[in-house]
Parts: structure tokens; sequence; C-alpha cells
């Protein structure tokens, strides 16, 4: 993929109409500490930079880039620590804001909007069975697990009570699964075939998908899954391009995320953040992908790179109600309507089928439900119970390597937290979002 020239900050906010100078000069810490900021203390909010940097110094992270935005405005842009701590002391670059990092499942939330603009132009319906689009799932089964006479446990192959959908494939309800999170005979088939692995072309992909039994019945459980890169390839079919080529023509160039694709080319490839070698929480080598070489299949469940500064762009235009206006003139990706869509919980009564420990990491957390690409947080009279601030009617997500993001359309409100630092992403998933809302003093 070739990149196209790289966006400033102040490039940025010109496009988002903001004033240049007043966000640029905080971006540099440069405002008075007891200010405020579109309803934003920028004391509390610096000092959100200030823990981070002790745990840079502790060596928690090898460092990150969080980016605010309010009512349209960059509020607060900051990048700490270093973006390459594999290398000596002499050669460690300091993290900069355009740093390019693997952002993993933070793919799907962009996947799903360009499932969605096919929705509004007729290309397909939300209600489809899955086998319109992708005949060699036609012969799918239900893996139940049972145990035999001697007591072993068996997969016992049943019919579909009903065919999957489109639906079930933006809701994660499909009953496809992950290989790599949890155990099961279904789990144990999808590893036996690397079908998580993306060493395989898309087709490639398609048919060993089609060669494993489901987790569950569709539309019974919500569970995280391969759906997402089913849907990639939807896309592909659809459009006939590769993922790479559509996502690039339907979303990327038009919201000017000019860094933002499944590879970094050579000219850009000092700006990638690396993890530690040894995570420090989970105490194992870390074991992320290469980003320097076009994969073999592109991902759309989690193959992109971005940088906070595009993925700022991307959340805009969702709070935006799907168009931002750019230096060019309005870009309208979605309609209103459908991004209220996307942002309503979809799951109801569903079940989970993580355990709590996995959910927290993976899944919608207690307090939450899921909408399309996103989790979604509820109303506490439908259970909207958590320990984590925030609104109802947000949306939010994250990637294996510690990225996270969230949109608040009450408090107009986009933020978007850069790491790669798998084993802490749990932790900064709660306190980044805890002290976002803590610095809100209007």
């Amino acid at each position: 993929m070739i990149f196209h020239r790289r966006i400033h900050i102040s490039t940025i906010l010109v496009l988002l109409a903001t004033s240049c100078a007043a966000s640029a000069a905080f971006a540099q810490n440069k405002l008075n500490p007891d200010s405020e900021v579109e309803g934003f203390s920028m004391q509390r909010l610096k000092a959100i930079g200030e823990q981070v940097r002790a745990d840079v110094k502790a060596e928690r992270i090898p460092g990150g880039v969080l980016m605010v935005m309010r009512n349209g405005r960059l509020v607060y842009a900051d990048a700490i620590g270093t973006q390459n701590p594999r290398l000596d002391s002499a050669s460690k670059t300091a993290m900069g804001q355009d740093a390019i990092f693997r952002i993993y499942s933070m793919t799907k939330p962009i996947v799903a909007v360009a499932v969605m603009m096919m929705v509004e132009e007729g290309r397909i319906l939300i209600t489809d069975p899955v086998t319109k689009y992708f005949p060699e799932f036609k012969d799918l089964k239900v893996g139940v697990e049972k145990a035999d006479a001697s007591g072993n446990k068996i997969l016992e192959l049943v019919p579909l009570q009903r065919p999957i959908t489109i639906h079930d494939l933006l809701r994660h309800t499909a009953g496809f699964t992950y290989g790599f999170q949890g155990k099961s005979l279904v789990k144990d088939e999808y590893n036996k075939l690397r079908i998580d692995s993306g060493n395989h072309t898309s087709l490639e992909f398609i048919e060993k998908l089609a060669k494993v039994p489901l987790q569950f019945q569709p539309g019974t459980n919500w569970d995280y899954s391969v759906a997402t890169d089913v849907l990639g390839v939807l896309l592909e079919r659809l459009s006939g391009q590769t993922l790479e080529e559509c996502l690039l023509a339907r979303i990327f160039r038009p919201l000017g995320m000019n860094d933002t694709g499944f590879w970094v080319p050579a000219d850009k490839q000092n700006r990638i953040a690396e993890p530690f070698e040894i995570d420090p929480d989970f105490k194992i080598k870390t074991m992320l992908s290469n980003p320097r070489k076009p994969p073999k299949m592109f991902s759309g469940g989690g193959g992109l790179v971005s940088t906070a500064p595009d993925y700022v762009r991307f959340m805009q235009m969702l709070i935006n109600g799907g168009q931002l206006d750019g230096a060019t003139g309005q870009v309208r990706i979605l309609s209103r309507k459908t991004v209220e869509y996307m942002l309503a919980d979809h799951l109801g009564n569903i079940r989970q089928s993580l355990p709590r420990e996995a959910v927290e990491s993976f899944g919608p957390r207690p307090g939450y439900g899921f909408g399309l690409g996103f989790a979604v947080r509820l109303p506490f009279a439908e259970g909207g119970v958590t320990g984590q601030f925030g609104t109802a009617g947000s949306g939010d997500w994250n990637g294996l390597s510690g990225p996270n993001f969230w949109i608040d359309p009450t408090e107009k409100l986009a933020v978007v937290w850069m790491m790669q630092a798998p084993g802490a992403r749990a932790y900064y998933r709660q306190m980044i979002p805890n002290r976002v809302y803590g610095a809100i003093v209007k």
C-alpha cells in the first residue's frame, strides 16, 4: 500500500475547522495549566500525562500517545516515552504524535463502517443470509460437546437452527469464534487449521473456516470472533477490490487518514512504535505482527496500523453523525441515522460466552452491550452499572497490543489512546477514561 503525504496536527485542526493556533499551543503544553478549554480542566488533563510518564519511568509501558477531542476541537495531545524501547539508550527515539501503531481490533469499527456504507447503498441487507455471498458456508454445522461411552469429549455436529446473517457478523453472534481465547473442541479445530494466524489468502481463510463447526447456534451467544474478517472478505467480493483498496477509496482517502493501512512503507518505518521485548505484565516475550511488509491476507478483524491523529479523524466523523468538514469541503461517509443505529445495543438478552476475566479484555464489560463494530454503554436503568466512568450511548473498542478509543456523542467527546503494551491494556482501558471524564468540569 502506498501511504500519502503525512498530515501534521495543524492540518488536522484546519480540516476539522478548529482553532489551529490555540490547539497547537496546547499540544505543546504552553497553555495555563489552570485554564479551561471546552469544559476541561487543563490541569486535570495534564495530570494524566504525568501519571503515564511515571509509568514509563517505572518501565510499565514504553510510551503512548493520547488525544482528546471535544466539540470538534483538539484540546489535549501528548506523546510520552519512547517508540523503540528495544534499542540502546543512545539510539532510542522519543515518542511522536505521529508514531504508527498496530491497532489490531480497532480495525473492526472501520470495517463495520465500510459494510454499513454498502448497506446504505442497497448493495446488501443486514438481514441477508451469509450464504448469499459465501456459498462455501452452505454446509456449516454447530459443534456440540458430548461424552462418548468412555467418557471422552467428542463433537456432535448438529444443523443450524437458522441461517447466519450479516447482522450476526457485525455484532459477533454468528457462532464463529477465535481459537486463541478459551478452550473447547471447536477452538481446537480452529487451532489445527491455524485460522487465527492470518497466514493464508482471503480465499484460503474462507475455505478453512467452512471446514470447522460453529461454536454456538447463530443469534444465541455473543462470542468474539473472526466474524469481522469474514466481513472484510465480503467487502472484497462486493467491491471487486482488495480490502486494502476498498478501505483506502471509501474511508482513508476521503477522511485524510494518510498514515493508516495494512503495512508501513520503508520511508515511514522509523515511526513504528514497538513494545518491550518482554511484556512487564505477562512476563513473556511480546509477539506482535510485522507491519514492515504487506500481509498475505488483509485482516478486517485486526490488520491495520494507524496513528492517533488519523484515528481521531475517524472518530470525529462518527461524532459528527457520519461527516467531516475538510479543507476541500464536507465529506460524508455515513448518514446520521446509520451512526445512531451502529451505536445502539444489538445484543439485548443474548448471552456472552466469555468468562468475566476474558470479557474485561476482549468483550463488552459489565454495563456494556455491543453495537455494530464496537461495545456500547448501556443506560443505568437497562443494566449499565459498571466500575468505569462513561455516558450511556458511548461506543468504544480496543486492540490486542493496547490501543483504545471511545466516542461519546452526548459529550461530543472523542478520545484515542495508542500504546504497544499488551499486558497493560485492561488497566489503561479503565484508567484513561476515568481520568478524562474526571477532567470535565463543565
